[in-house]
């Protein structure tokens, strides 16, 4: 092929100019043989050269000039002149017609058979200019829907040997006929596809939204809901009853929420997916939570917690008694930090028991029970059983009123370990929800050993980060404190393929972790404010999640906006 000479030739001028060495060319070979991509592309995406640099050595090297795409607005009329699949084809990007020259964005400007393909289609003169394959593509998806084709591709890739739904035998006459409706090949293999992607792809959350002429499919990936396709709007019937029949739910009824569960068998490994419907105006929105076990990271040292923070809980959990809470909104991780807990004390020599709504993680060692009010089976009923178990460790999912809280207490005081979490903005302010909701302040005072409130941001992506400046008004605006304007240390992304152009990937922690001392347990049985609560905390070392975060900020774990986005200035 004669592109190979040329992208040797392209990964020998790097090197020449000495922009990257032999090893990091070797690398982006291989990368760029194993996902069938030029050499370019491959240094763009390993980060070993920026994509500007390599648009101007692509220039020298074939003698055309280079474009700078996020600086061009193309007309519509002159994207249509090449039809979309020719374009993602041959990676082409119409940008102006004069006469009868047409220019023509190229990631290979010597590509002749594309040139040849497009005087044909187009009946012009083509003139071509080259520019980066990571920022051409961006564009064809900006300019081109390209949601079908992506569609296409999963199914096109999936290895459908690999994958088992393991799905419950279901009798009933009626919906086994139903079943074999919807159990048409394209159904099946794109909702196996979806799965799959969504797993691979490492979200958290699958949305499949009717709307009145599409439906949109959207996945939550580091805490973002980014769109990934539009299905066919005459697959909706379909879809839905298919993934309706695997979560063993009843496909008749489509007036009321329905929740359920789905396994899927990937290689090696199986993964839960938490499904839940909800009757909308043009059919049921579908929410899948994807419960990977692989994902799971339970080891509490690489949370992110400060020092004296992390000091401070692993001292609250490895103590034989009292009451150890977690709080903050929901999705902020506070079931994941619990299960962290549980596993650093689960040993054999200790009984513990959880009350969970829904259990979401199966741990060995640990006897875990499904809260289900509706046959009265609360968490306050379970807490009352395990007394009557003999445990050491009790972790409850939820305090939601005086029942469960003054049970909860009470085991904290007879010489129980007891986790739970409750919803509330921060540490100082779960000790006054706890006495609003009519527990007596000097139980609550004897029985807490720790509060730990805690937030997710984003990280900023190793690949492509940059360190930013911001006006000074805006900062103040944030009430960001004069001591971290002054040392002006922020970062931010720039956008990588790495990172899908986002700038961040992955999750980090924030976390207030507020111990008891005997000045915060004295002020408790007072039943002092929150604000003097805090204040007392924080004269005792205490950070607040905006102070944890802004430490975050400094180090360039994350950025600005997300502390400002998730923390209240203190």
């Amino acid at each position: 092929m004669a592109t190979t000479v040329g992208t040797d030739r392209l990964g020998d001028l790097f090197v020449r100019e000495g922009l990257i060495t032999e090893e990091q060319l070797e690398k982006a070979l291989q990368d760029a043989k194993a996902s069938n991509t030029r050499i370019g592309f491959s240094l763009v995406k390993l980060g070993f050269v920026a994509e500007d640099e390599l648009t101007r050595m692509l220039a020298r090297q074939y003698r055309v000039p280079a474009v700078d795409l996020d600086k061009v607005n193309v007309d519509p009329k002159v994207i249509k002149l090449v039809p979309a699949d020719v374009a993602l084809k041959h990676l082409v990007l119409p940008l102006r017609r004069v006469g009868r020259t047409l220019t023509v964005a190229m990631a290979n400007p010597t590509d002749l058979g594309a040139i040849d393909d497009l005087k044909f289609i187009t009946r012009y003169d083509i003139e071509p200019v080259v520019v980066g394959e990571y920022t051409l593509r961006r564009h064809l998806e900006k300019y081109h829907n390209t949601q079908d084709e992506k569609m296409q591709e999963i199914l096109d890739e999936l290895q459908t040997d690999d994958i088992e739904v393991l799905e419950d035998q279901e009798d009933d006459v009626s919906v086994a006929a139903l079943q074999e409706q919807v159990e048409q090949a394209p159904v099946v293999k794109f909702i196996n596809g979806l799965l799959v992607d969504a797993v691979q792809k490492g979200a958290s959350d699958i949305h499949i939204e009717p709307y009145e002429k599409e439906i949109r499919v959207r996945y939550r990936i580091d805490g973002a809901l980014r769109e990934v396709m539009k299905p066919p709007l005459k697959m909706k019937a379909a879809i839905t009853s298919r993934l309706k029949i695997l979560s063993d739910l009843n496909i008749a009824e489509r007036r009321v929420p329905q929740d359920g569960r789905i396994k899927l068998k990937m290689k090696n490994k199986v993964v839960d997916f938490r499904v839940s419907t909800l009757p909308v105006i043009f059919g049921e929105k579908i929410v899948m939570r994807i419960l990977d076990k692989g994902n799971l990271t339970l080891d509490l040292e690489k949370f992110g917690f400060e020092p004296k923070a992390e000091q401070d809980f692993m001292a609250a959990i490895m103590n034989p008694y009292g009451m150890v809470l977690v709080t903050g909104p929901t999705g902020s991780g506070k079931t994941t930090t619990l299960y962290s807990a549980l596993s650093k004390v689960n040993t054999e020599d200790v009984n513990i028991m959880t009350a969970e709504d829904p259990v979401e993680y199966n741990l060995y060692g640990i006897n875990q029970v499904l809260v289900r009010n509706e046959i009265g089976m609360t968490f306050a009923a379970a807490l009352k059983a395990f007394l009557r178990q003999d445990p050491n460790i009790i972790m409850v999912g939820e305090i939601r009123d005086i029942e469960t809280g003054g049970t909860a207490i009470k085991a904290a005081l007879t010489g129980h370990l007891v986790l739970s979490t409750l919803h509330t903005n921060d540490a100082p302010s779960t000790v006054t929800r706890l006495i609003d909701m009519g527990l007596e302040p000097f139980n609550v005072a004897a029985a807490l050993n720790l509060v730990t409130a805690q937030r997710l941001v984003r990280r900023i992506c190793s690949n492509c980060k940059e360190q930013v400046k911001y006006p000074e008004e805006h900062l103040r605006a944030g009430k960001i404190p004069d001591e971290v304007i002054a040392r002006g240390q922020f970062f931010k992304g720039a956008g990588c393929d790495k990172c899908n152009g986002g700038g961040y990937k992955g999750r980090q922690g924030l976390y207030e972790v507020m111990a008891m001392s005997p000045i915060l347990r004295k002020l408790i049985m007072q039943a002092v404010g929150t604000d003097e609560l805090r204040q007392a905390a924080i004269a005792d070392g205490m950070l607040t999640l905006r102070m944890d975060g802004l430490k975050k900020i400094e180090r360039g774990i994350t950025t600005l906006e997300e502390v400002l986005k998730e923390t209240a200035a203190t």
